[in-house]
């Protein structure tokens, strides 16, 4: 069983929640192992993480990877700084602005900064909801953490 082709089968694996971002691409995939992969749910309580693991059980059943078991933890907790930089991309042309430290969120339609937060809560627990001021569309913004 090889890391590198367990690692190409869960590229094809997708959030079900942001059709367009890989498990990997998240970071929800901690680690990858002959036997084993380790996973991390954004939230601890995150509604799709049942999901996210019959999702990977099946790609990798499918792919001739039944041997392979599956961890969840909880421990260190999942973080934003674990979304790739093409998964921060993917986001970012879905029309969900990435996690930044910076106060203003970039409007993933136009491009501006004058932006602002209109909830905490968003479309997924993961997420606020934003709106932009220039284009006056609203988005969700990965919260940091």
């Amino acid at each position: 069983m090889s890391e590198a082709g367990i690692r190409a089968v869960l590229e094809t694996v997708m959030d079900p929640e942001i059709p367009v971002v890989s498990v990997m691409d998240l970071g929800i995939v901690r680690d990858v192992r002959p036997d084993k992969v380790t996973i991390t749910p954004t939230y601890s309580g995150c509604p799709a993480t049942d999901v996210i693991e019959r999702t990977v059980r099946e790609a990798l059943d499918a792919n001739g990877y039944r041997n392979v078991a599956i961890e969840t933890v909880l421990t260190p907790p999942w973080t934003t700084d674990w979304i790739s930089d093409e998964g921060k991309e993917r986001l970012r042309e879905y029309g969900i602005a990435p996690p930044e430290l910076t106060k203003a969120a970039t409007c993933p339609q136009c491009g501006s900064t004058d932006t602002e937060e209109v909830s905490r809560f968003g479309s997924t627990p993961c997420k606020a909801q934003w709106r932009c001021k220039d284009c006056l569309e609203p988005f969700d913004r990965f919260k940091c953490h």
